[in-house]
Formats: structure tokens, C-alpha cells, sequence
């Protein structure tokens, strides 16, 4: 739901930045690439350590690689089915890393089974929602739904709302509890997603078969 208004509104934002960057002579795929290193880096490199704050900061300086390099890819006329293949397989990578540094605090110092669970839940929920619209494409269905957690949804929810509980480290009280409700809203969410397309995609399939047994049927 976020895609459809925040891309548009931070688009026209980074429009300059992505316009210099071509004047420098970069590549839309090295964006893609230095972004996906270094959300990465922010998210295991400072999540384990529940540095959930100082994460943030870094891994939202470079989650907006995600509309720079589509940025740059449409200024320069090409939007190749490589850069469109690269960048959404990096997109996995990223958002396995946020999940995964998150489940290595709650498997460490977060000492919390269940919550370690959880994450794990929306990391794997997260894959296979992405997953269920690439598979309906490849058999040529439209996949035409708007899902209630789609992936900006669930880094929005998810980093802010980390970022925030890492305030503890500057003594605000009970803020920490802000992380666990973001996980359990993802998790809810990413099923209902889930639901959503797979009945969409079972819609759409039933009608193109139908459609093509009329056709069938007519030819005959």
C-alpha cells in the first residue's frame, strides 16, 4: 500500500541525486549493489549487538539505493531485465539480513525464544509473499492485488519502530517494547498478505483457465 504514494513523493525527492550520480559516470546496478552491502552491514553488524538505533540510522542511508537505481535506470531509457532480476534478488538479501540480525539479538543478548521465533516468521513469511507474486507472473497471471504488508510496509513498520526502541540507549523508558510490537504486526500482517494473494492468484488462475476452455470450446 506504501509503494503507491511514498515511491511516487520520494522519487521526485531523489530525482537530483540520482541525476548527479549518472553525471559521475555510476551505474544503476553499482547503486543497487552498494545499497544491498550496506544494509547488510548495518543490520549484522549492529542489530546482534541491540545497537537498534545507530542500525537504523545506516540501513535507512542506504535502503533508498532501492528507488535511486530505478531512478537512474528510467533517466537513462533502460530498464534491462538484468537490473530488474539483480535488484530484486538483492532486495531478499536485504531483508533476510534485517530479520536475521533482529533474530540474532533475540538467539543473544535478547534472550527471548519466542521472539526469535517470531522474527524468523516474518523473515521466511516475507520470502514467500514475495515469492507467491514472481510465481503467479511466471504463468502469466497479473497477480493484481495491493497486499495489507507488502515489503515497504514491512521495512517501514520494522525499522522505524526498531530505531525508536533503540532510544533505551538514551534512557527512555519501556520504548524497548516498541521492537516486539513491530514483529508481531509484521508476522500478522505478512499472513494476511499471504492470504491475499494466494486467493488472488487462484482467482485469476480459474478465469484464464475458464478463458481458455471457451476458446478451446469456440475453436472446436
Amino acid at each position: 500500500m506504501l509503494n503507491k504514494y511514498a515511491r511516487a513523493f520520494f522519487t521526485r525527492v531523489l530525482t537530483p541525486f540520482a541525476t548527479l550520480l549518472l553525471r559521475l559516470g555510476v551505474s544503476p546496478d553499482t547503486v543497487t549493489l552498494i545499497g544491498t552491502a550496506g544494509v547488510v552491514a548495518g543490520a549484522l553488524v549492529f542489530y546482534p549487538l541491540g545497537h537498534f538505533f545507530w542500525g537504523t540510522v545506516v540501513i535507512t542511508l542506504f535502503v533508498f539505493s532501492d528507488l535511486v537505481d530505478g531512478n537512474m535506470a528510467r533517466q537513462l531509457g533502460r530498464s534491462s531485465r538484468w537490473g530488474a532480476f539483480l535488484d530484486s534478488t538483492l532486495d531478499r538479501v536485504a531483508d533476510a539480513a534485517v530479520f536475521g540480525g533482529i533474530a540474532l539479538w533475540y538467539a543473544g543478548g535478547g534472550d527471548s525464544v519466542l521472539m526469535c521465533g517470531v522474527t524468523i516468521f516474518c523473515l521466511a513469511s516475507g520470502q514467500v509473499v514475495s515469492y507467491t507474486k514472481a510465481r503467479g507472473e511466471s504463468i502469466g497471471l497479473p497477480v493484481n492485488v495491493n497486499g495489507l504488508v507488502e515489503r515497504a510496509e514491512r521495512l517501514v513498520i520494522t525499522l522505524v519502530l526498531a530505531g525508536l526502541s533503540g532510544f533505551t540507549v538514551f534512557g527512555v523508558p519501556y520504548i524497548g517494547v516498541l521492537l516486539p510490537v513491530a514483529l508481531w504486526v509484521v508476522a500478522l500482517g505478512s499472513i494476511v498478505t499471504l492470504g491475499q494473494r494466494v486467493v488472488t492468484v487462484r482467482r485469476e488462475a480459474a478465469e484464464a483457465d475458464g478463458a481458455a476452455d471457451a476458446e478451446g470450446t469456440g475453436t472446436a
